[in-house]
């Protein structure tokens, strides 16, 4: 049986310390989820070590729905929730979609729920990824990018890879540079190393007239830009979140 009232308010001052942000909503999560004291204790030391929330208790919610998080799978950030809504809105009743760097599959999750006639399929080059994609219902398969899907037959192109310049990862949390994948935050010398690819392989993949939402931050948008153009896509149409901050960019790959 778990501690009684007030072990909520205990906990969050605890993760408080620990340098969690929302410490309160955290402690309530390990303390509705926990099955008993010993485990809810082991958790929350866990937590103050800095382990993601989502590995500890094994979900995360994302645009309302739990998805399954493995330990050492990057976790969904609710920052991708527009972009998985924007995506969805875009994908015809029984189109076909690609999430690229799919991790856990939370945005194609997202999508087979919101279109239910659709066709999804995931790629990402980490296996762990993959085995926690498919948990959750996803077709999802090992590749890097594009490179084990068809040409041509898609209507829409997801991508969140990694963009955060290689000499910007030392201002990361501590904890997400203690625990989370490189892999799915390293983008390089100016953190377009892989959306470059992910453009050109949209650029395949989609047939004419067909969406690429891409996951970018900072200034990226501009510097995407040209790739886009060159590519064949019309102009990027950015889209950003309630403090001004860029979240993503929207493509149409040209007729």
């Amino acid at each position: 049986m778990l501690p009684g009232p007030g072990v909520v308010e205990s906990m969050a001052s605890r993760l408080a310390a620990a340098g969690c942000v929302a410490a309160g909503d955290e402690a309530a999560e390990l303390v509705a989820r926990a099955p008993d004291e010993g485990v809810l204790e082991a958790w929350l030391g866990r937590r103050e070590g800095g382990e993601p929330l989502a590995w500890i208790t094994g979900t995360v919610l994302f645009c309302g729905r739990p998805v399954g998080v493995d330990p050492g799978v990057y976790v969904p950030r609710p920052q991708t929730e527009g972009l998985a809504r924007r995506a969805a809105s875009l994908l015809p009743a029984r189109g076909r979609a690609a999430d690229l760097c799919t991790g856990a599959g939370a945005v194609a999750v997202h999508l087979m729920a919101a279109v239910p006639g659709a066709l999804v399929a995931g790629t990402d080059v980490d296996e762990s990824a993959v085995r926690c994609a498919r948990r959750n219902g996803v077709d999802a398969v090992v590749g890097d990018v594009d490179g084990p899907l068809a040409s041509g037959g898609f209507d829409l192109v997801a991508a969140v890879p990694p963009y955060v310049p290689t000499g910007e990862l030392q201002f990361l949390p501590v904890d997400v540079r203690r625990y989370e994948p490189p892999l799915a935050l390293d983008g390089g010398g100016d953190g377009l190393a892989v959306v470059r690819r992910v453009v050109a392989g949209a650029a395949r993949l989609l047939r004419p007239g067909g969406w690429l939402l891409l996951e970018v931050g900072g200034s990226q948008d501009r510097l995407v830009e040209p790739w886009l153009a060159s590519s064949g896509f019309g102009p990027g149409l950015a889209w950003r979140d309630d403090e001004g901050d860029l979240r993503g960019v929207a493509a149409r790959l040209d007729a």
